[in-house]
């Protein structure tokens, strides 16, 4: 496995707006791609990130490189296409993201959320130390964070 993230560029955006969630996840992803790719047009801090194993376009990904309060960043959407899902290229896919940030934005923190109902996804960012920040849910979705200062993610 050779997990790559790389900007959505006029050559693959058209195939990353077909990439999709299994029916039973649209309730916890429920904005398609396209959306994401609209949105970026307009809020500029939004990166656009397409997920590759090898050649294979497997899936799609948002970060914010907005000038953060006190080096958090955010990371709105990723999402690996139904038909890729179960290989372990969630996982890379975030490592892959993280080290990106890391290195790019020299942030000390990066922020995620997800539905309450989306155990797999809380289960994925847990296992790579993003620990929840608060019990309340923020715009329906549980926050977690995970503070960089503090691991040595390569």
């Amino acid at each position: 496995m050779t997990i790559q993230v790389r900007p959505v560029s006029m050559d693959d955006w058209f195939a990353c707006t077909q990439l999709q969630v299994s029916e039973e996840q649209k309730s916890t992803f429920p904005a398609p791609v396209v959306y994401w790719l609209a949105e970026s047009r307009f809020v500029k801090d939004f990166q656009p990130m397409a997920i590759y194993n090898d050649s294979d376009l497997v899936g799609f990904a948002v970060y914010s490189d907005q000038e953060p309060d006190e080096g958090d960043y955010w990371l709105p959407a990723l999402m690996i296409d139904s038909k890729y899902q179960g290989r372990g290229y969630g996982k890379e896919a975030l490592r892959a993201l993280i080290q990106r940030m890391q290195k790019a934005l020299d942030c000390k923190r990066i922020l995620i959320g997800h539905r309450p109902d989306n155990h797999v996804a809380g289960a994925l960012y847990e296992s790579l130390g993003f620990q929840r920040i608060s019990e309340e849910l923020i715009d329906g979705e549980v926050v977690r964070a995970l503070k960089l200062e503090y691991r040595g993610i390569e």
